[in-house]
């Protein structure tokens, strides 16, 4: 196992009912900027117990977060956090607001020109941010609990992703009952995302980490127990209560104490949302496939174990099958042509992106932009 400094200030405020407690936890004494996105949080009853709470607190709302945060809109607000002296931030929904608020928060205190800047070195330049907590809606990405961001930015069709400690909420409120009133694709790409948040992690070599890989398979052990209960029964409060702690567990970098990580997919998978406006679930469904099976010499040992534990299954090209099957029964495509996406047009555009960038991705740093255009061409 290698060496590594575990790090996780954010206080997770999980069950029935816990909005109530975000009174407690926002500052008084100074504005407060109240931020969401399309208006889903007025239909299931969530705005209305965030203002209760905040009643006696000075708001600001800021609503219009897209599903894929965009550096344009997120910049309007810091307009409105710096007029209005916001001291604190509070994001109320899923992943992408959470990520919304974080961008805002870093760069309301970024003392250069271009904020954009915190993603093109992708983080490495933040070093102050405005505090932010935040109440789950959509359990995916684990951003609840970790330093994470992901911003889009259209002038440029690039979609880049910061890390900085100071970014990690103060607070997360879990409550799965906010989960009920999710459409099934919601449900389908958080169970998706968390699923290969856990594999980027896991699935590299092994440097004698029993503990982590038994952690990470127990993860994906319950995502696959839990995951057609969720989708076949919405008010189920267990399986919507596993299903929202195994996706915060999956990225709150507990798995990857010590262990080496790969993200390929998700570097890949980020292109063809800027290119293409796919959701990022969908992205990870068709490129993890590719990935593996363009690293399965690399990746060979690993993926049996996989195989044997959580699938129990010979073979590593098997526990791919069987990764495909279970995006597939959730209802999830998992190649480019079900997304009406030409394969070789997707792959030189990315391989043109990854070049400019010189970039290369994976645990052994291999994969280069002409691997990224053959992993996407085997996804026709």
């Amino acid at each position: 196992m290698n060496n590594f400094t575990y790090k996780n200030p954010t206080e997770i405020i999980f069950g029935k009912g816990t909005i109530g407690e975000i009174g407690s936890r926002v500052p008084r004494d100074v504005p407060v900027m109240f931020v969401y996105g399309g208006g889903s949080i007025k239909r299931n009853g969530v705005y209305e117990q965030v203002v209760a709470a905040l009643k006696s607190h000075r708001v600001i709302e800021f609503p219009g977060i897209e599903p894929n945060p965009t550096c344009e809109t997120c910049l309007r607000a810091v307009d409105v956090v710096r007029q209005q002296k916001i001291g604190f931030l509070l994001a109320v929904g899923g992943g992408s607001v959470i990520d919304g608020a974080k961008f805002i928060a870093a760069a309301a205190c970024y003392p250069g020109t271009d904020p954009w800047e915190i993603l093109r070195t992708h983080g490495a330049c933040v070093k102050a941010a405005l505090p932010v907590g935040t109440v789950l809606t959509l359990p995916a990405t684990g951003t609840e609990s970790n330093g994470n961001a992901v911003i889009s930015r259209k002038a440029t069709a690039e979609k880049l992703h910061f890390t900085a400690d100071v970014s990690f909420p103060v607070f997360s409120v879990l409550d799965p009952q906010t989960t009920f009133t999710l459409p099934a694709k919601q449900i389908r790409n958080g169970v998706v995302d968390a699923f290969v948040h856990v594999l980027e992690q896991y699935l590299t070599y092994s440097v004698a980490a029993p503990l982590q890989d038994r952690m990470a398979e127990a993860i994906l052990q319950t995502l696959v127990e839990v995951a057609p209960r969720t989708l076949a029964s919405p008010q189920d409060y267990d399986a919507r209560a596993s299903f929202m702690w195994c996706a915060t567990l999956a990225l709150n970098n507990l798995i990857a104490c010590g262990v080496p990580q790969d993200w390929t997919t998700h570097m890949i998978g980020h292109e063809l949302t800027a290119f293409y406006g796919l959701d990022h679930a969908e992205t990870l469904a068709v490129v993890l496939p590719g990935v593996w099976t363009h690293q399965l010499a690399h990746k060979r040992s690993k993926l049996e174990q996989y195989g044997r534990r959580v699938w129990a299954a010979g073979g590593a090209e098997a526990a791919v099958e069987a990764t495909e099957k279970f995006f597939n029964s959730l209802g999830m495509p998992t190649r480019l042509k079900d997304h009406g996406i030409a394969a070789e047009e997707a792959a030189g555009r990315v391989q043109a992106r990854f070049a400019e960038r010189k970039a290369a991705y994976g645990e052994h740093g291999d994969v280069t932009a002409e691997a990224a255009a053959a992993i996407l061409r085997s996804r026709a």
